[in-house]
């Protein structure tokens, strides 16, 4: 049940929604799309589903050329964010509808209803309608009515973005059993960096209707093969400034200097872009790096707090413990531990992994 695309694009009225890409998805594998608003992972999934025609490539299932094959004629089920159910009938019917139509028996239709039910915790509502449920209970629905379809390929465009934080946890650890189980292809679409870590499997970052990079999801993570990619998986996104290989030493932009062998593989001369995550930036103590910002605002979250710095004409945001009480305008040191730089080259591709991401 391999599906692939070979230089799939789509352009709308001269506005390209998805640039020549190339991607094949296994049986049995958990695939998320990870990428901002507009990014253009639901394009690509109505793409997949046939909901939409490519206007160059092509679109294999199994080896059989489908890219002209109406979604009707396709084993796939797709679930939205914003969930959509049969308004007359009961959640039990509802979740039964798909496999009604494929003709399975009433005793197997029962017994997958009930399972799925009892799964996404709607037992207690079954005989109820989609409008006497909540928002996340009508959301459940529509989850339990693609996953009782057993198709082939399943795809969630943000399907959790409804729900509690309490049920989408608890979804989150459970879905990926439930699609390894299935043997289906699944694809999951998502604009946060730490749900697509929490799903496992490959993921696919997407940034202005771009591919950037495919792969197993820790791996995309700790090993961006661009900046590109780094600012798509790390929320906040990544943290950038330039710097010069000057002999033994790294200049970096602001004034700071390091010895080269601190940033771990030898560096040619030249410049490069150098780049960190949020969470690793501190206000505490001595990181190897020090850097003298200017704070523009601070955003409390409970146990930790964002702080927008300013530097050298950039701006970095720093995830750091505890709650700060601090004043916009006021000047701040910030350390950065030298194992957690990444090294971009001008074009933007990875030169050096960050160290702690290597022994990782």
């Amino acid at each position: 049940m391999t599906l692939t695309l070979e230089g799939v694009s789509k352009v709308v009225g001269g506005n390209t929604h998805i640039h020549p890409t190339d991607l094949t998805l296994e049986p049995g594998t958990m695939n998320v799309l990870l990428g901002p608003t507009s990014a253009g992972k639901t394009s690509l999934m109505r793409l997949m589903a046939g909901l939409d025609q490519p206007t160059t490539g092509r679109i294999l299932w199994q080896g059989d050329d489908v890219t002209g094959q109406r979604v009707q004629d396709r084993k796939v089920a797709m679930v939205y964010q914003q969930f959509i159910n049969y308004p007359s009938m009961t959640v039990y019917d509802n979740i039964a509808s798909p496999m009604r139509l494929l003709g399975l028996s009433k005793d197997e239709i029962d017994r997958r209803v009930r399972e799925a039910a009892e799964l996404m915790q709607l037992t207690p509502q079954i005989d109820r309608k989609p409008l006497e449920l909540s928002g996340g209970q009508q959301q459940r629905c529509a989850l339990a009515r693609a996953l009782v379809k057993n198709a082939g390929l399943v795809l969630l465009d943000e399907p959790l973005a409804n729900l509690d934080y309490k049920l989408r946890e608890e979804l989150r650890a459970e879905i990926p059993k439930i699609f390894e189980r299935s043997g289906s292809i699944f694809v999951y679409a998502t604009t946060e960096p730490e749900e697509a870590l929490l799903l496992g499997g490959n993921c696919a970052t997407l940034w202005q209707g771009r591919v950037t990079q495919f792969g197993p999801t820790p791996s995309v993570y700790r090993r961006p093969a661009d900046a590109t990619t780094a600012r798509v998986f790390s929320d906040p996104p990544m943290n950038f400034i330039d710097i010069e290989k000057t002999g033994d030493t790294v200049h970096f932009d602001g004034g700071h200097e390091i010895a080269a062998s601190t940033l771990g593989h030898d560096l040619a001369d030249g410049t490069y872009t150098a780049g960190f995550r949020a969470n690793h930036l501190s206000l505490d103590g001595a990181g190897g790096l020090s850097f003298d910002t200017t704070l523009s605002v601070t955003e409390i979250t409970g146990s930790e707090t964002y702080v927008h710095l300013e530097h050298a004409e950039r701006r970095w945001v720093g995830l750091v413990h505890g709650v700060r009480h601090l004043k916009p305008g006021q000047p701040l040191k910030v350390h950065l531990d030298p194992r957690h730089v990444y090294i971009f080259g001008a074009d933007g591709r990875l030169v050096q992994p960050a160290p702690y991401a290597e022994a990782a």
